[in-house]
């Protein structure tokens, strides 16, 4: 049986300030509004502790085999209104709070020093940066995500293999800051070895905070770029050589561009195919429900009419008066095998 975290009883009195009160001077007021909030941080975070393992509960009886197992388990989250992403989250968060307790890396009182935000870092950050940061809440301070953080960022930028030796030497000396070099290794982490190994060639030549800050945002639209490559469709039918592409861009200075375009593209193919699954359904219940009225129906007949200029082939919708009262006339022709082609788009 894992353990039952138990709440300190006396957590529960708030010394909420009085507003009317004038002899309380506006710092005080605030302290008092920040020490109860903090209370109620902490319970939030037991709470959702003892939430996660009840849901491992569920979820761990419905694994034990039959038909249709874990049917149970998604409809007692329906019954609860809690989506599938939160819940095998807060099992997530049970289970990382009960392998620091459960190791005894985290005395099981201790976990009340923490904020929600604060332990849910925790539970992220590398086993070096958990252990200092248990130890901390194991002598009753108090653990904030801003103090996460900071640690956190002080042993990746430390530490990281993915830095080259001269970076990491120089933020050991305390020349460079964390808060700028962690960055550059979530980037950096994002992208394949060749990429890697050419940003920290740059790197090696020039150990310094504006050449890491560039090399960040290089990183991030390469990423981006890449990301765009696996999943824009555009470019799987020219057949685009994108890395090629990003070089050019590169050489140009114009490699943010490339990315924001790449994302932009992403963003239009989504909308598309949301706009081609919400124009077929209003056609469909558009068409029903003409078929269900009649004569003595005249004002449902005209809201139909109306619904006309969406659900047909050839759509008119009004940009707003923020566009200058503008329409957007849209074409959707679809091919034998449900694909859409190139929307007609005009303005007028």
């Amino acid at each position: 049986m894992r353990s039952t975290l138990i709440p300190d009883p006396s957590l529960l009195q708030l010394d909420l300030p009085d507003p009317d009160r004038d002899d309380l001077n506006h710092v005080e007021f605030l302290a008092q509004l920040e020490r109860a909030w903090a209370v109620c941080d902490r319970f939030d975070l037991q709470t959702e502790i003892w939430r996660g393992r009840i849901l491992r509960v569920v979820r761990d009886r419905e694994k034990r085999g039959g038909e249709g197992r874990g049917a149970g388990f998604l409809q007692w989250l329906r019954e609860r209104d809690i989506s599938k992403t939160r819940a095998y989250g807060l099992i997530q968060l049970a289970d990382s709070a009960d392998d620091l307790v459960g190791e005894g890396m985290l005395a099981e009182k201790s976990v009340n020093n923490f904020s929600k935000r604060a332990f849910i870092e925790t539970a992220l950050a590398a086993p070096e940066v958990q252990q200092m940061i248990s130890e901390a809440a194991n002598e009753g301070q108090e653990i904030t995500r801003k103090q996460v953080r900071r640690l956190s960022d002080e042993f990746t930028s430390a530490t990281s293999p993915l830095l080259p030796e001269e970076i990491r030497e120089k933020t050991q000396s305390n020349l460079l800051p964390p808060r700028v070099v962690a960055p550059l290794v979530k980037e950096l982490s994002k992208l394949p070895e060749p990429q890697q190994e050419d940003l920290r060639k740059v790197l090696r030549d020039e150990p310094e905070i504006d050449c890491i800050k560039d090399v960040t945002s290089t990183a991030r639209w390469i990423s981006k770029s890449l990301d765009a490559s696996l999943s824009v469709r555009a470019f799987q039918v020219e057949n685009v050589n994108l890395e090629k592409a990003m070089e050019e861009a590169k050489r140009l200075d114009a490699l943010g561009l490339l990315a924001d375009a790449c994302g932009q593209a992403q963003s239009i193919e989504a909308s598309v195919l949301k706009l081609h699954t919400s124009w077929r359904r209003l056609t469909g219940l558009q068409e029903r429900l003409w078929l269900e009225s009649g004569s003595s129906t005249p004002y449902l007949r005209d809201v139909l009419d109306a619904l006309q200029t969406l659900s047909g082939s050839t759509m008119r919708v009004s940009l707003g008066e923020l566009s200058g009262g503008k329409k957007v006339r849209l074409q959707i022709v679809e091919e034998a095998a449900d694909q859409l082609e190139p929307p007609q788009l005009t303005e007028s």
